[in-house]
């Protein structure tokens, strides 16, 4: 990834040059993120066009309190469970489950390997836990972030973080042994 410094150095000189920047380092790497946590690829698209919308918008007020990064997957965490509180208002609306709804988005998208069926169950079984441990979860095993940059994304502390990511691991082994 390029150092960070250079994008925000090269958007105060040329927004256009150093958005282009921006994007080439971040956008893989959050639509993989907002689509472990959306499942589906429109809704990650809407996610992740918001996300660089508003990151646009707002990096001449960027202070720099934090990472680039850290900001960026704030922004597109928000963006994303923004996007999962209308699906939870719809499927109230609707009688349907969000667990249930995820799952079939899961089964209706490209996005796993159905011949692999621990992958399928491992993809199942992070899709079952609460919102909060699923965010905590994919920050840490998937993106790989420290606890203490996923406290700035998720606006928490490092110790809540650290049991949130032990009760998610506990739960997706339960589940794929039970399953």
């Amino acid at each position: 990834m390029v150092n960070e410094k250079n994008i925000i150095d090269l958007c105060a000189k040329d927004m256009t040059a150093g958005f282009k920047l921006l994007m080439d380092s971040f956008q893989k790497p959050i639509y993989y993120y907002v689509r472990r946590l959306l499942v589906s690829h429109e809704d990650a698209q809407d996610a992740l066009q918001e996300t660089f919308v508003k990151v646009f918008r707002g990096m001449k007020q960027f202070r720099g309190d934090c990472s680039l990064s850290t900001w960026i997957y704030r922004i597109a965490t928000n963006e994303s469970l923004r996007i999962m509180d209308a699906r939870k208002r719809k499927a109230d609306l609707a009688d349907n489950g969000q667990a249930e709804d995820y799952m079939d988005k899961l089964l209706a998208s490209d996005y796993v390997d159905y011949d692999n069926e621990m992958e399928v169950k491992f993809q199942a079984a992070v899709m079952s836990l609460p919102e909060k441990q699923r965010l905590v979860f994919n920050l840490r095993y998937y993106d790989e972030l420290e606890y203490d940059e996923i406290a700035k994304v998720l606006d928490s502390k490092v110790a809540t973080l650290k049991v949130n990511y032990h009760y998610a691991k506990e739960k997706i082994k339960e589940y794929i042994l039970n399953h």
